[in-house]
């Protein structure tokens, strides 16, 4: 599949996107956790495509970070070391934090981009200007998002996403010569 016509097919939507706004298990990790210690909590695997792909966006202006239920020492380090703009933990109830967003950074939910994959992910979704989930995720999330990844959980599938925002706004990072 080329994702340049994949971005093509979506440019209106993808255009207008000034903030992302991504799921973190299901979506920046496979949805697998493990208990690391009392200090740690659940840790997390985590996709490095994904990683450099969200500082792409955020070189080029775009707002990106995190909406997730979860929370863990592993969830705060990674939203930290990445240098994300906002993480939203520890609630599954997400639309307050999408209403957060629109707020903070003074945009329409046209202007966002969603990336999630469970059930309570729906409403925002739904509102969001342009949303995606995993293949692997529950038939009634796929079937209200615009896009669905070929790649899955924690393997590159947030990459994808982001770079059918990149194809769309032509955001093409810096090569330097050698």
């Amino acid at each position: 599949m080329n994702l340049k016509n994949v971005a093509k097919k979506f440019e209106d939507k993808l255009k207008k996107i000034k903030v992302v706004a991504f799921d973190l298990d299901g979506i920046l990790t496979s949805s697998h956790v493990w208990w690391a210690s009392e200090e740690v909590g659940f840790n997390r695997s985590f996709c490095i495509y994904d990683g450099y792909g969200m500082k792409l966006l955020m070189k080029a202006g775009i707002k990106v970070g995190v909406i997730t239920g979860g929370n863990s020492v592993s969830v705060t380090k990674r939203v930290d070391q990445l240098g994300l703009d906002y993480c939203y933990a520890g609630n599954e109830d997400k639309r307050s934090a999408f209403l957060d967003l629109m707020k903070r950074y003074e945009v329409q939910a046209d202007e966002i981009l969603y990336m999630g994959d469970e059930l309570f992910d729906i409403p925002l979704l739904k509102k969001a200007g342009f949303s995606a989930t995993v293949p692997n995720c529950c038939d009634e999330v796929k079937e209200i998002v615009d896009y669905v990844t070929t790649r899955t959980s924690g393997m590159g599938c947030a990459r994808e996403v982001i770079d059918l925002v990149r194809y769309a706004q032509g955001i093409i990072p810096e090569q330097e010569a050698f």
